[in-house]
């Protein structure tokens, strides 16, 4: 893992000095609300329907087992017991009081952590696969170079006030697992046919009001020049990019308005500037940075264990786990497995307690490296278990509540927060999801449905990324009251695409029934192996929409 160097620690630092005098100068009164307003964006600490918000940045979504243990203090000390893991890799802590947020900040730098550029109109922690550098697809382990881009982007004068928020995400895997088609910047690394390494370039994609999937800008970039080439983007961005109205602020809208050749033709003259100058990466600044990633020693591993068989064969409810839950390793005899942070039954998706904190921390000592990563989807990754080793871990993760068997199915959803906590939220999205892991609490039915991606937002917004849902919820109001729009075919990946609507909204109550009755649809239309997007692609919509509209629903 990278560790701080003396430039890092010292702006760390001298950040957490600042703001606990900006706050102290707040509670006197000689600061205003409007004055601190963006002091205190600018330390991830947002003001939400009941307390203050604190967003913490898990760069490229890579935790060390002592931060964890960190996190898990700060839940117990400050806040009410949990934390929140986002879809962008970072934590949130919802209950948190503002005279107590400098000695947070104090202690997460003495762990090598902090809170700086998780909000604001700023460049937003980069993020990238949470199976970086163990994945049997990947070419190369991409966080090097998200690291050198969050070097690069942290406190940078120049972009430290855009026009808007600005997310950066990186991959370098057969699969694309970070959704690089929603973000401002996707960039996807490649190998050319000398064996160069590229990257893939994309630009402008979005959700929120208006969802658009990046369009590609640049192809076969030399590795060298991608940091010349996102500063270049984002010089056009902050050149041309609206304030004058937050809604029309996001790169997306720029590009829409100006066009593709157009927008392309303004970054490469921009580029042109820029290319083969200081910010050109050399091979020996990227050994650097690197040899902080360099894979651990891997014992040798016997890949074809008689007694992990034997568990498999005697055990369906550990077969089951395998299954769902564990993901090929590069190396033989190792596999990386993800903890579903979404047992059901009343535990918000993506929230995770103290103890499981505490728990998972020894969980990644004993069967890893001390290492934990952060997953889009909010659950939580140990990379190197050694096969031997899964059934013992699958037993303790069981006994922690982050051992269920649903990666990728119905209920291991993503949802945002929602009514319950954010001030911007139109409607409530846990209950919601509450409901609906309640209806589909059976695991053998959950199995039997195959995979299926559902994801909640709470408003326009679209935190919960519900247009990428296989289903997507979307918290909408209706004259004072809170309804559900509905949509379907959204996916991420490789063939991402944006959920089309349903039809007219429903009520919270309504929603348990709709989704049984989307899924019935598929049970009975689907042909062979089919998965629900699949079927859902080779039928269209009319035949859901006839189901769910012509039903009783409650």
């Amino acid at each position: 893992m990278y560790q701080y160097d003396e430039h890092d620690r010292a702006l760390v630092l001298e950040r957490v000095a600042q703001f606990r005098d900006q706050v102290a100068r707040h509670l006197s009164g000689e600061l205003s609300e409007e004055e601190f307003l963006p002091l205190r964006l600018q330390n991830g600490l947002y003001r939400q329907k009941h307390a203050y918000m604190l967003r913490v940045a898990i760069p490229y979504g890579t935790l060390a087992s002592r931060q964890l243990r960190c996190l898990a203090q700060i839940t117990r000390q400050y806040d009410r017991g949990y934390g929140h893991f986002t879809t962008r890799q970072n934590i949130q802590f919802n209950w948190i009081e503002l005279a107590q947020v400098p000695d947070i900040l104090a202690l997460l730098a003495e762990v090598q952590m902090h809170a700086i550029q998780t909000s604001g109109n700023c460049v937003r922690n980069i993020t990238t696969d949470a199976f970086a550098g163990v994945a049997a697809d990947e070419l190369l382990d991409p966080r090097p170079l998200a690291e050198i881009l969050r070097q690069w982007s942290t406190v940078n004068p120049e972009f430290l006030y855009l026009p808007r928020k600005f997310k950066i995400a990186l991959s370098a895997a057969g699969e694309d697992r970070t959704a690089l088609a929603m973000h401002d910047i996707g960039l996807q690394l490649y190998r050319g046919a000398d064996d160069e390494l590229l990257v893939r370039v994309s630009v402008g994609g979005g959700l929120g009001r208006t969802p658009i999937l990046g369009q590609l800008i640049r192809e076969a970039l030399p590795w060298q020049h991608l940091l010349s080439y996102v500063e270049a983007i984002l010089r056009v961005y902050n050149r041309h990019g609206r304030r004058d109205n937050k809604y029309k602020a996001r790169i997306k809208i720029l590009l829409k308005a100006l066009g593709m050749p157009a927008f392309a033709g303004e970054v490469e003259a921009e580029w042109a500037h820029l290319k083969d100058g200081p910010a050109e990466l050399t091979a020996a600044e990227y050994a650097r940075v690197a040899s902080a990633f360099a894979p651990p020693a891997y014992p040798a591993r016997n890949s074809t264990d008689l007694d992990y068989g034997a568990r498999l064969a005697r055990e369906p409810d550990f077969a089951r786990w395998v299954l769902r839950n564990v993901q090929p390793h590069k190396v033989p005899g190792y596999a990386a497995v993800v903890l579903s942070t979404k047992p059901g039954g009343a535990v918000p998706p993506g929230d995770v307690t103290a103890a499981q904190m505490e728990a998972l921390a020894e969980l990644a000592e004993r069967f890893g490296h001390a290492e934990i990563r952060v997953a889009h989807e909010q659950n939580l990754v140990l990379p190197d278990v050694p096969k031997s080793d899964l059934y013992a871990l699958w037993q303790q993760a069981r006994a922690v509540g982050l051992g269920t068997a649903n990666i990728g199915l119905l209920t291991d959803m993503i949802v945002c927060p929602g009514g319950d906590y954010c001030a911007l939220a139109n409607a409530k999205s846990l209950p919601i999801a509450d409901s609906i892991q309640q209806r589909f609490s059976d695991l053998d039915y959950l199995h039997d449905i195959g995979e299926l991606s559902l994801n909640i937002s709470g408003c326009i917004n679209a935190c919960g990324h519900h247009h990428l849902g296989n289903i997507g919820i979307l918290g909408v109001d209706k004259r004072g009251s809170e309804w559900y729009q509905v949509t379907l075919g959204g996916a991420q990946g490789n063939a991402s695409a944006l959920g089309k609507v349903l039809g007219p909204s429903f009520s919270a109550e309504q929603i348990p029934a709709v989704i049984e009755q989307l899924v019935q649809t598929f049970v009975e239309q689907r042909q062979g192996p089919e998965r629900f997007l699949d079927t859902v692609q080779r039928i269209g919509l009319e035949p859901f929409k006839q189901r769910v509209y012509r039903q009783e629903l409650v």
